[in-house]
Parts: structure tokens; sequence; C-alpha cells
């Protein structure tokens, strides 16, 4: 069953700027710090944290919870899958929250989808509740 949805926007060149004007106060206040390796090995860096940027804008509208409610930009990590595939790996209030929203008996999925075509930058984020020991 699907619990949340969220899907955001983002504006590569303003992460542009951000990087630009603020450099690793920016990075560090937002990004992990797997996050921010992977980003800053891309000779595209911008469009590589525009897209984790939105992301977790996305996952925090799919919590319910918006950045509040002791949901923090750091909580939220986009990861990959063994097969490539993107995904969230959640810690402090996101997983406090996810682990609110799960039904008894079911375990959270995190889909994610990003892309990006300049200036835009898109996330989807779909958190499901399957049955326990479902693979």
């Amino acid at each position: 069953m699907i619990l949340g949805i969220g899907s955001d926007l983002c504006d590569i060149r303003r992460i542009e700027r951000s990087l630009e004007r603020f450099g690793t106060r920016f990075t560090h206040r937002i990004f992990t710090e797997g996050e921010r390796a992977k980003c800053d090995r891309r000779a595209a860096r911008a469009p590589s944290y525009a897209r984790r940027f939105a992301a977790k804008e996305a996952c925090a509208k799919a919590l319910g919870t918006g950045l509040s409610h002791g949901v923090f930009w750091r909580d939220m990590e986009v990861v990959n899958l063994p097969t490539g595939a993107p995904t969230l790996r959640l810690t402090g209030g996101a997983a406090d929250r996810l682990r609110a929203m799960l039904p008894a008996g079911h375990e959270a999925r995190i889909h994610v989808t990003l892309t990006d075509e300049p200036p835009l930058a898109q996330a989807f984020v779909i958190v499901e509740a399957v049955p326990s020991g479902t693979s």
C-alpha cells in the first residue's frame, strides 16, 4: 500500500549559485558525506546535487512533514541499490516518522526516480508499505 507520494522540481542554477556562494557551508548543511563524495566526483556537480536536493524535498513531502517536525536534510540520503537504482536511506527524525507511518506487520520500501533537463532537476518519491518478509 502507498503511504506517501512526493515530487519536487529544483532549479539547477540555484544550486550552482549556492555552491559558488556558500561552498562547503551549503553542502555540509544539506548533504551527507556519501552524497558529497558522489557529487564531487562528477564533472557537472550542480546537476548531481540538484537531483539529490529535489529527492530530499520530495521525500519530506512523502513523509507528510516537509522539513519540520524533527525531519532534517541529512536525515534523508540518496543511495543506490545493488542494481544501481536510487533509493533513500532514512535516519533520525525521518526514520522515526517513517516508522510511525508503517502499519503493524509491514516494512517500508522507498521508490525514487531522479532526472534532470537543464535548467531543472526533478525527483519523485513513493513510500510503500509491504507485508514483512515480502521480497
